[in-house]
């Protein structure tokens, strides 16, 4: 689980935002919606994370802050060498030879080579990134930290600078691997990514947590197609059994999915009561289209404990059957593994159905960057008040201007 997230000079965020999820213990318990970050803490965060704005807002930049973070880990020692990265520093003459800075705070095992143990301790990866005189990018610095149970402060686990200098806990265990990662560290490459390729266990460890972050946020041209998504349903007998399960729950008119042959390739075809035969996807509704393309992530997430970033889930999906998909992530028997979802939205509506500390507003101020604020960060909001009704009135800020 994310509970803390922060963003600078990162596409419309300007100034440091720090979105902190965490609330203590006097706020009402909302089983299965606001739940313990690991054990041993009475700090809580939210589950299900929507983000709402006026269109531009920056709601996609905050979401893709996480997805290239995750990418960065896994794939950037593999991207082209002195290739410009895939994303961008807010777009001005001050900012943009300035560092960029992400960071996020998340639970996991107090063993870090045991992933598969009860997350009881934070664990910190931040990673700074500033521009060469040829104007592409390199690591200024790169850590991965943690905080032990019975400490007072972050240990470093691993932490390199833009000289490429490595530091690294005895047990890591980079001593054989020093001489040969100091060979192959690019400036653009994550260290973490590198020692994967090495095979280091921390390092592979780690990928597979970054691995466990689903999205349908575009960061480069190597992004899955259709043809990608529709093998997962054909190698992913479980996958095609679920869709069918929750597309006839929800009401899309469609009785069964199957993948069937079409000029050699796999096709989707959806059945429907009343018609002779099936339709092939390409004549299916926008919102079936659309739920069949997502539906993998949020499956995924749920079966695994992962991390579903979702832009626009609301898109072409009905208003009444979003909060069905919302129900899921703090349902035990749909969530046994504690999978959160984090998505942008536009349906004011879902607000009726959402918690104040599951409400995060992108409003851009008047040098057009991104501002994050929470329903809890503002004051005197009640959690029995009318969240759709003052939303839409502009109250909460983050809504359109027209005129």
């Amino acid at each position: 689980m994310i509970y803390q997230l922060e963003i600078e000079n990162f596409y419309s965020v300007r100034e440091r935002q720090l979105i902190d999820l965490t609330v203590g213990r006097k706020v009402p318990d909302e089983p299965g919606r606001l739940v313990q970050i690991h054990d041993g803490t009475e700090l809580r965060a939210p589950r299900v994370v929507a983000l709402f704005g006026a269109n531009a807002s920056g709601k996609s930049n905050v979401l893709r802050a996480i997805a290239f973070m995750s990418w960065f880990v896994q794939f950037s020692f593999d991207y082209a060498a002195n290739s410009q990265l895939p994303y961008r520093k807010f777009h001005t003459q001050e900012t943009i030879n300035k560092p960029t800075m992400l960071s996020v705070t998340f639970a996991g095992p107090e063993n870090p080579l045991a992933p598969g143990d009860t997350p009881t301790c934070p664990y910190v990866y931040r990673l700074e990134l500033s521009p060469r005189p040829d104007g592409k990018d390199q690591v200024l610095r790169e850590s991965l930290l943690y905080r032990p149970h019975g400490s007072s402060r972050l240990v470093r686990i691993l932490e390199r600078d833009a000289s490429g200098d490595l530091k690294a806990a005895g047990w890591v265990g980079i001593g054989r691997e020093l001489p040969v990662l100091k060979k192959i560290l690019r400036p653009d490459a994550s260290v973490i990514a590198t020692l994967n390729k090495l095979n280091n266990d921390l390092a592979r460890q780690f990928i597979q947590s970054a691995n466990a972050v689903d999205t349908n946020i575009l960061l480069t041209k190597f992004e899955r197609q259709d043809f990608d998504l529709l093998a997962d349903y054909v190698q992913d007998k479980d996958l095609l059994k679920a869709l069918n399960r929750d597309i006839r729950r929800l009401d899309f008119g469609v009785d069964q999915v199957q993948i069937l042959a079409g000029d050699g390739n796999p096709v989707p075809h959806f059945s429907h009561a009343g018609l002779d035969d099936p339709i092939h996807m390409a004549f299916e509704s926008h919102g079936t289209q659309q739920f069949f393309r997502i539906y993998p992530m949020l499956h995924r997430a749920l079966a695994n404990g992962g991390i579903a970033v979702i832009d626009e889930l609301d898109l072409a999906i009905h208003p009444v059957a979003l909060p069905e998909i919302l129900r899921w992530f703090s349902d035990h028997g749909r969530n046994p593994y504690g999978a959160q979802l984090w998505m942008s939205c536009h349906a004011a509506s879902l607000l009726d159905d959402l918690l104040k500390e599951e409400v995060l507003i992108c409003k851009k101020d008047k040098s057009a960057a991104t501002k994050v604020y929470g329903f809890s960060d503002i004051k005197g909001i009640r959690r029995d008040e009318n969240f759709q009704q003052n939303y839409l009135g502009g109250i909460y800020g983050g809504v359109p201007i027209i005129g």
